[in-house]
């Protein structure tokens, strides 16, 4: 077994953390979570390119493009609800 083949046990371990983070009431773990979320990502990426998983590889290319788009539009509506000065 390679190292490459042992990726997965990290991804899986780290996608777990980063939906314990998430799911917190406090912000700072949730942003956390969202980092944690997209080095899981990459190292799904990473595994299924050893594996030819291309299907794993566009599933978590989608997931990070999502996980994205909801962290800019949560600090949007941050910004928006802060009164101004």
């Amino acid at each position: 077994m390679s190292l490459l083949d042992l990726t997965q046990w990290p991804a899986m371990l780290i996608t777990i953390t980063a939906a314990w983070f998430v799911a917190s009431t406090q912000s700072r773990r949730r942003r956390i979570g969202f980092w944690l979320y997209l080095v899981s990502n990459v190292l799904w990426v990473v595994w299924g390119l050893h594996t030819h998983a291309y299907a794993l590889i566009v599933l978590q290319i989608a997931l990070a493009a999502m996980n994205i788009r909801g962290e800019r539009k949560s600090s949007a509506s941050v910004q928006e609800a802060q009164p101004a000065n």
